[in-house]
């Protein structure tokens, strides 16, 4: 299933997965790669992954904006909505894990995306 693809405000593209099979495509082809990769904290978002290399902390936090946007955590609470951050090298998929499931090797780094924001970003749509 193909990914939604997204052009942040700085024309940097991202793309999310659509369900489980999707987002187990979308971060098998960035596995081992350096590409920043999200994920709401909460089960039940897409994975989100930065095509650029290296991106600004503007841009991962509005690829977090999206993310959230787009999870079970922010349409059932409508809160700030904690999310993982971290490349293809710390993702690793075992054979017993569930589709959409992936394991960290190291410890994200957690972001919060405020409520204001996607309130004001769910506002543009």
């Amino acid at each position: 299933m193909k990914p939604r693809e997204l052009i942040l405000s700085t024309g940097t593209k991202i793309f999310l997965g659509r369900n489980s099979k999707g987002n187990d495509e979308l971060v098998s082809s960035f596995r081992g790669k350096e590409n920043v990769i999200l994920h709401t904290i909460a089960p039940g978002s897409p994975f989100c992954v930065i095509e650029r290399i290296n991106p600004e902390d503007d841009e991962i936090y509005e690829a977090g904006i999206f993310t959230a946007l787009k999870s079970q955590d922010w349409r059932d609470h409508k809160r700030d909505v904690p999310v993982h951050v971290f490349t293809g090298h710390d993702v690793v998929k075992y054979f017993w894990m569930k589709e959409g499931s992936w394991k960290l090797k190291n410890k994200p780094r957690e972001l919060i995306i405020k409520r204001k924001d996607l309130l004001h970003a769910g506002n543009r749509k």
